[in-house]
């Protein structure tokens, strides 16, 4: 697979753990009769992705999906990050530094598949970027105070200036010192973004990010993209309309996805 990048062509590289301190085992969770790793295998080719590969420390996950006909990689129990396993597959894997590849996490069962082709395209069109992300706009003012969920400023070309779990761009005279004294307040106008974490990469940053060690910025907000800004990558953010469902992470959540299958 070391051959020159197809014009268009994207992958999508899946990483999936199989340990989780609040739901074990979830990639193997059924979903209306089919494990939750198969599940976002169909995400990926509804995605148009040119290949799927699974990115596991388990083998039982990638048994489960090799039985399935799909391609899963057993890697380092190790990695740190989700983004140290797909290094690992793609040095393994001999690609193309040019590349692009989409990181879908093995527990976003219903993301949208278009959202997965536009974090692709929105790389595939800006030559210039290293990855790219998907960003939406900020509809309450609680989601600007809210940490866990995470702001983007981007510049004049659609290219994140900084990304941060604090109210960015701080509105002089609109917000206070206590973070919001009107929670429930009309949102002032601004260029409000919220990010989306679905990561497209050329293979050549996706190696070049994984031997990087973490910096003082991206361990202070916990914030992986922070590393790509200091080593001075550019990094492209296409803005969609919704942000989508939230994934996997409990057994209440588990449930509630299942219901979109069963009905």
């Amino acid at each position: 697979m070391n051959a020159p990048a197809a014009r268009n062509a994207f992958g999508v590289i899946i990483p999936a753990r199989y340990a989780s301190t609040r739901l074990p085992g979830k990639p193997l969770i059924e979903l209306g009769g089919k494990p939750m790793i198969l599940r976002v295998l169909e995400v990926a080719a509804q995605a148009g992705a040119a290949f799927s590969i699974v990115a596991t420390d388990d083998a039982r996950i990638a048994d489960v999906v090799t039985q399935a006909g799909g391609e899963a990689m057993l890697t380092s129990p190790d990695h740190a990050t989700g983004t140290d396993r797909l290094a690992e597959v793609v040095r393994r894997k001999q690609l193309d530094p040019e590349l692009v590849v989409v990181n879908l996490q093995g527990d976003e069962p219903n993301l949208p598949a278009h959202l997965v082709k536009c974090a692709a395209q929105a790389l595939l069109e800006s030559p210039a970027a290293h990855l790219a992300t998907l960003a939406t706009p900020v509809r309450e003012r609680r989601e600007v105070f809210d940490p866990n969920i995470v702001k983007v400023v981007t510049n004049q070309a659609g290219q994140a200036l900084y990304f941060s779990r604090a109210p960015i761009p701080w509105l002089r005279g609109a917000f206070t010192l206590d973070r919001d004294s009107r929670p429930s307040a009309e949102l002032p106008e601004g260029p409000f973004l919220r990010h989306i974490g679905v990561y497209a990469y050329r293979v050549a940053t996706l190696l070049r990010l994984s031997d990087a060690t973490p910096v003082a910025l991206e361990r202070a907000e916990s914030l992986e993209q922070l590393r790509a800004l200091w080593l001075g990558m550019t990094i492209q953010v296409a803005i969609v309309a919704e942000p989508p469902a939230a994934g996997v992470d409990t057994a209440e959540d588990a449930a509630r996805v299942s219901k979109l299958y069963t009905g």
